[in-house]
Parts: C-alpha cells; structure tokens; sequence
C-alpha cells in the first residue's frame, strides 16, 4: 500500500531534547546555586530523567495531572516531598525556561521535509500535552508543516498503546497501512507502530543502539528517509534500509 503521510515524534526525533535538557538544566542547577549536588551535568541529567520517567508514568496511567507531575519531577530530584505546589511550580519554570533557550532543530530535518514536500502529508503523534507541543513545534518554526498534531494527555492514551498511533490515522483521514510513523525509541516508537499496523521507522542517531525489532526499519539520519518511503510507494514493500 502506498504511503501517503508520515507521523512523527517530536522530542530526540525533530529536536535535540536531550541537548536542550542538559544544557537547561545544568544553567538551571548553577543559577540555583546547586551546580555540584549532582557531579557532572550529565549525571544530574540521569536523576533529572529518572524522575521524569517515573512521574510521566503516572501521569500516563491517569493518576495525577499534567502539572502535577512536573511538581512531582521537582520534589523527587530535589528530595524534598513536602516542598509546596507553587515553590515546585516555580522551580520548575525556572528549568524550563533555561531548557526552552536551548531548544535546536536537528540539521537534517528541515531538508528530510523540504524533500518530501507535496508527495506526503505530515502529522505529529507525541506522548505529551497539546499546548507544551504546539507551542514548541511553533517555536521552532515547524507547526505549519503538520496537518495534525495528536498528544497523549488529550488524547487518554499514550505510545505504545495502539490506539494513540490509530488516533492519529483517524484524524489524518487514513488507514495505519497508508503512514509511517518517525520516532528515536525502538520500543514506544517504532515497535508500538509496527503493531498499531504502521510502517515503523526508528530514527537511531547514535547507531549501535540494539538490534532492530522485527519488522521495523532502522535509519541513522533522516536523509535516509525519502528513499525508504519511496521503496513503499514504487513497490508497496519493505526498502532495503535498516
């Protein structure tokens, strides 16, 4: 089946995520006076995503709120559980304003869109809230780009879950067999859309990062991307790359 329109992740697949939040947190943690708590900025960094990892996960299991688990991110990392909503609420916009001043496109994807312009439609599919990612796909010059953008805590349902990735071909107008879906994690990303029905492509930019799942295609750079998808137009099978 032709491939008709591509769905992306947003955060480590369009923009350096990773970048922006060691960089933002490192000024953060120097601006607080708490440069050396953690060791190096990527030490603080692992903590940093530990807590994130484990408040996202209830959040997307429906126990607290979007915001709620921000504060929750800044009460783990810090070790302090009784610290007040609105101390947390503001620690945690003096990160993110660090970590939004940081933010970068990643060079190879303005050409991967401009190559695929008026052959595929564009969507976005992203585990996070609607207006923290609308706001950034603006920010950094990429919201008018995408016909959809489809988020997990509007949504009710997050990657890998199938029915996020079916969301999204709904509200493209599409059946799964007809998108691929771009994203940097094997598993929530590309195994996740494999088995919603999609085509799969994990975007490995560090290469040497496992081995690919089973029916999944592996790139190392976007510009690998209009070749793959055109083998799937010409020939409604899977390209050569991996």
């Amino acid at each position: 089946m032709p491939i008709s329109a591509v769905l992306w992740d947003i955060d480590d697949t369009l923009f350096d995520y990773t970048g922006a939040d060691t960089a933002g947190l490192a000024r953060h943690l120097a601006e607080q006076g708490l440069g050396g708590r953690y060791g190096s900025p990527a030490q603080a960094l692992v903590r940093w995503r530990e807590a994130t990892d484990r408040h996202w996960a209830r959040f997307a299991a429906g126990e607290t709120g979007f915001e709620e688990q921000r504060w929750d991110r800044v009460r783990d990392f810090l070790e302090r559980p009784a610290m007040a909503d609105e101390e947390a609420a503001a620690w945690f916009q003096g990160y993110l304003e660090h970590y939004e001043a940081s933010w970068e496109l990643f060079p190879d994807v303005l050409p991967a869109l401009e190559a695929l312009a008026g052959t595929h439609r564009h969507g976005v599919l992203s585990n996070s809230s609607l207006p923290n990612q609308d706001r950034k796909l603006r920010s950094l010059g990429l919201r008018e780009r995408f016909e959809v953008l489809v988020c997990a805590a509007e949504l009710g349902v997050s990657k890998p879950e199938a029915g996020a990735f079916l969301a999204a071909c709904t509200a493209l107008g599409l059946e799964p067999g007809e998108v691929a879906y771009v994203g940097d994690q094997p598993e929530i990303d590309a195994r996740g859309a494999r088995d919603a029905g999609l085509v799969a492509v994990w975007l490995d930019r560090t290469g040497g990062r496992g081995r690919t799942p089973e029916g999944v295609h592996r790139i190392e750079d976007l510009a690998q991307l209009p070749e793959l998808l055109a083998g799937h137009t010409r020939f409604g099978a899977r390209s050569g790359i991996r």
